[in-house]
């Protein structure tokens, strides 16, 4: 999933550094993690409500592939942003489904976990270096393809804000186009204590050699 939204940023006292954490190194903030997770996707089109106890077995699946890459975005000794990706072979089954379904090799794709920034800093540069850091992991695997799923809402919901502009333009702007492949994950909105399935529509780029 993906949560980065290139809205101007405010003034900030360090720009972030990216930096890639192994396994180890990166459980050892699986709270902060967790908690930035929550933080961002309560955000639209997420509105989600989520709980740390899930996001750090979510965050677990990273930890423990060898093969997964860990971005953390640090502004000092704080963290504020974090991206994630592994095989697509290594991802959660539903996940996978969709391209089993179509007739699509797992071997050949890298799948990008997701991406977070505090709404502060935004627009700093971290999400275009997200992209390369894990494209270049791609390449480094000899995988050919990215891809990445996005939530589905109808434009008419009644939590959209007035002003909203998503990441469609961003992301075909590194090259991203819209898959006919489409799966489904449950979570509770914020204000409903029910959780229901929402449509998530992947998103992929086939790498050029040298990216």
């Amino acid at each position: 999933m993906v949560a980065e939204h290139q809205s101007p940023s405010q003034a900030v006292i360090e720009p972030p550094v990216i930096k890639t954490l192994s396994g180890q190194a990166a459980s050892a903030h699986a709270d902060t993690l967790a908690r930035l997770r929550i933080e961002v996707f309560r955000e639209w089109p997420y509105l989600y409500d989520g709980s740390e106890a899930y996001e750090r077995d979510y965050l677990t699946t990273y930890f423990q592939c060898p093969q997964s890459l860990i971005l953390v975005a640090w502004a000092g000794q704080q963290i504020v942003g974090a991206s994630t990706a592994l095989p697509l072979a290594d991802a959660d089954p539903d996940m996978q489904a969709p391209f089993i379904q179509a007739g699509l090799s797992l071997t050949e794709w890298l799948y990008f976990g997701e991406s977070v920034v505090l709404p502060e800093y935004r627009g700093l540069g971290l999400g275009v270096g997200f992209f390369a850091e894990r494209e270049s992991h791609a390449l480094s695997l000899g995988l050919r393809y990215c891809t990445f799923c996005a939530v589905e809402r109808p434009n008419d919901h009644p939590a959209r804000p007035r002003h909203y502009f998503g990441n469609e333009r961003f992301w075909e702007n590194r090259g991203y186009l819209p898959m006919d492949l489409r799966c489904h994950f449950g979570w509770p909105d914020i204000g409903s204590d029910a959780t229901t399935d929402k449509p998530m529509r992947f998103w992929k780029r086939e790498l050029p050699e040298g990216v």
